[in-house]
């Protein structure tokens, strides 16, 4: 499984910490479209660049973060394809793939810890989204965006 991640500053060092996580995982490929230094981005840059890499096929997955991980997650929701669900602990992180067939994990590197953060990282990408009833929901909730 190939995953993209992306930062703004506010999430840079919880970024380069998730990528050393995602190193454990021997069939995964990172690949992060920045930010790489503590200067100002805006967060819908790297929203958009993260979501162009999952619905163009290069990336199954998608890691977004920022100071709250709210902004980039309403900005990755924007792209049509995309379920982007910010979690703050790992039941959360786990339905998100369960239930919702997420996408996109959004995660605030101001209001989570690495600790927290390393644990639904790997719950995450684990998961399999379980179908069924679920499925049925998913496919309403994406074509609202068709309406």
């Amino acid at each position: 499984m190939k995953i993209v991640i992306g930062c703004d500053q506010g999430a840079l060092e919880l970024k380069n910490y998730i990528k050393e996580v995602l190193a454990e995982f021997t069939d995964i490929t990172v690949e992060d479209v920045g930010t790489y230094t503590a200067d100002s981005v805006d967060y819908p840059d790297i929203a958009e660049k993260i979501c162009a890499k999952i619905t163009s096929g290069e990336a199954e997955r998608g890691i977004a973060l920022c100071g709250t991980g709210i902004g980039i997650s309403i900005a990755c929701n924007k792209v049509d394809g995309i379920r982007a669900a910010l979690c703050h602990n790992v039941f959360t992180a786990r339905m998100s793939r369960q239930h919702n067939d997420a996408n996109v994990l959004a995660m605030g590197g101001r209001d989570i810890g690495f600790g927290p953060a390393a644990e639904m990282v790997r719950v995450w990408v684990a998961e399999e989204f379980l179908g069924g009833r679920h499925k049925r929901r998913v496919d309403k909730i994406m074509a609202i965006a068709d309406k």
